[in-house]
């Protein structure tokens, strides 16, 4: 292998896209296959979060573990993919709540515990300033022994400005500024690591929301210069000709997590003309990458430079074309890594009957095969370790006995995880029919007040309930780990999301595989999943595939929840455990096999990428 010595070359100010490259005096091999990898990478998968385990906290909620449980999905499959994300040296933060009010406190975490720093550097150029970049990566290993390497940029260098420092210290800050920066980053220096790192063959840029959308520019830069950054100005990107566009377009994937425009990136012009400098922007708007007030929005970029585009449920992409008139997008609906996801005493039940369901989770198919007392006492276990996680966590005490409903997810308004306690008569009438807990766990974001009101009142309603037959618990801190436990100890996941706002959702498709039914609205993923009384229940108007979503009449649900509590979940609980274990195997079945992240990077792989899936 060679030795590089350390060398800055100049990159011509592209307001970020310039990029210079610096390897360090250790020894670097010239392709990733010397280095160990498996085969030359095709594919580069950027995001802003990813969630590969509690240790390593740059994640804050579904996009992140959705982010993961592709890259574990892809190693799986054999994908020639490698990853780029942020490390975040607080993270997002470490929840803690006392007398209703959240308080959020940095992370504190050590990333050559868990990560390994790799010997690059490289630069861009952010608010006039030159900003080095290191890159730290985890080693993902399928199943069959597949490699896909997870890089982490970081800007906390010495030899950066103070205020540059920073930049990848918090995860979703609320500042445009800081936000914008950090997005550029990710989308300016991420390619350029991956060049560094010898990964040369890279033929797909896979853009996992909006925060992404800067790849491209700077891939532009790069064609209009030959391959060689140093040689291009900002400006000269409006030179860019069709057949420019055209290629670039080729390479680019873009996938949208949001369906509302509050949702989606946009940053002002002056923001932007501050971060990005102003010929770029200038540039960015010759093309027609700006809005007409010249608002830099980050989904119309990567729109306006993806080839392909994709939603993740199919009405989620439904709504994206509504809101986007006259732009292809197809649907790929979102899946989890049942291996990941599923609790020890429920795989030990899929190894005895489903060999081979690690690797293909299409094998759950047949899980309707499984006698019920196997499923039964497996979920049982799963039962009492939540309880004790619970207990531990908190000082509350849940039976084992009792029906357990869940309700984890990132508190967002839209989400409404307190709908369950809008009529506190009637729940408590309900829990009368047999006991009922209730646990909650979720984090609002630190600038959203509605979502902290809505977590306060679920902090509130607790402190006035007695304990008796209705039992209310909040879980602080919600990570991977809690998450697993409560979708394999809960008896029912509830989720209660106002349509048409969930893009897809995916912590009911990691209850179905621990045999827990979802009780939802009908929105996002749950609609593809839903049959009545088969894997779960409805909330909600129950017409027509395409209109139910829309049909939905929010004031209406909490009756309609309280109802299905009422004459369905809990006598189901009380009177027929197997009706109800039953549900859950049908969850197994049909909503683990297809809501499969298996399954969906081999849709990726065969829509997106055009990569062919492995032989099976």
């Amino acid at each position: 292998m060679a030795v590089e010595r350390t060398r800055g070359v100049q990159g011509g100010d592209l307001g970020l896209a310039g990029a210079s490259v610096q390897r360090s005096l250790r020894p670097v091999a010239s392709d990733p296959v010397a280095r160990g990898w498996d085969a030359p990478v095709e594919i580069a998968y950027y995001s802003m979060e990813v969630a590969l385990e509690d240790g390593v906290p740059t994640f804050s909620g579904g996009l992140g573990v959705l982010a993961g449980d592709h890259l574990r999905a892809a190693a799986d499959r054999g994908l020639p993919l490698a990853a780029v994300t942020l490390l975040y040296n607080h993270g997002f933060f470490r929840q803690t709540v006392a007398d209703g009010a959240q308080r959020e406190d940095p992370v504190e975490w050590d990333p050559s515990a868990h990560l390994e720093e790799l010997p690059v550097r490289v630069s861009v150029t952010i608010a006039g300033r030159r900003v080095s970049v290191r890159a730290w990566r985890k080693t993902l290993v399928g199943v069959d022994g597949h490699r896909v390497g997870v890089h982490f940029l970081d800007t906390n260098l010495e030899s950066n400005a103070p205020e540059d420092r920073v930049i990848t210290d918090r995860l979703y800050t609320s500042d445009p500024y800081e936000r914008l920066r950090q997005e550029a980053v990710l989308g300016l220096a991420g390619p350029t690591v991956l060049d560094a790192l010898g990964h040369r063959s890279i033929r797909t840029h896979h853009l996992n929301e909006g925060h992404g959308a800067l790849v491209p520019v700077g891939l532009l830069a790069r064609r209009l210069a030959a391959g060689d950054p140093s040689g291009v100005l900002a400006g000269d990107l409006a030179g860019a000709g069709e057949e420019d566009l055209r290629a670039i377009r080729r390479s680019c994937v873009f996938t949208t997590h949001t369906p509302v425009p509050a949702g989606h990136d946009r940053f002002s012009a002056d923001v932007a003309r501050v971060v990005l400098g102003g010929p770029l922007v200038d540039a960015l708007g010759a093309l027609g990458c700006l809005e007409a007030d010249g608002t830099l929005n980050m989904t119309v970029l990567g729109l306006r430079f993806a080839g392909f585009v994709n939603g993740v449920s199919r009405k989620h992409a439904e709504v994206t074309r509504r809101m986007f008139p006259g732009q292809a997008v197809e649907s790929i609906t979102n899946g989890v890594h049942a291996a990941t996801w599923v609790s020890p005493a429920m795989a030990a039940v899929f190894d005895r009957h489903l060999p081979g369901w690690r690797a293909d989770s299409q094998l759950l198919r047949y899980a309707g095969d499984i006698p019920l007392d196997e499923l039964r006492t497996a979920h049982g276990a799963g039962k009492r370790a939540l309880c004790d996680a619970v207990r531990r966590r908190t000082g509350t005490v849940l039976r084992p006995d009792a029906l357990t409903v869940g309700i984890a997810r990132r508190f967002a308004q839209y989400k409404r995880n307190d709908l369950v306690l809008s009529d506190m008569e009637r729940l408590a009438a309900i829990a009368d029919i047999g006991p009922v807990q209730i646990v909650f766990a979720g984090k609002a974001h630190p600038g959203d007040h509605g979502a902290k009101a809505m977590l306060g009142h679920v902090a509130e309603v607790m402190a006035a309930t007695r304990p008796g037959a209705l039992t209310l618990a909040f879980v602080p801190d919600y990570g991977m780990e809690l998450g697993r436990l409560l979708c394999a100890g809960s008896d029912v996941w509830l989720n209660t999301p106002a349509p048409p706002n969930e893009a897809s959702g995916t912590s009911g498709m990691k209850a179905a595989v621990n045999g827990v039914p979802s009780l939802s609205t009908l929105d996002g993923w749950w609609i593809e999943g839903w049959i009545e009384g088969v894997t779960g229940w409805a909330i909600g108007p129950q017409g027509g595939a395409g209109a139910r979503a829309e049909e939905a009449d929010p004031a209406h649900d909490g009756e309609r929840l309280y109802t299905a509590l009422e004459e369905v979940v809990v006598p189901a609980y009380y009177k027929d455990r197997d009706s109800l274990v039953a549900v859950g195997r049908q969850a197994v079945a049909l909503n683990g096999s297809f809501f499969s992240a298996h399954r969906m990077v081999d849709e990726y792989a065969r829509r997106a990428y055009r990569v062919p899936p492995p032989a099976d």
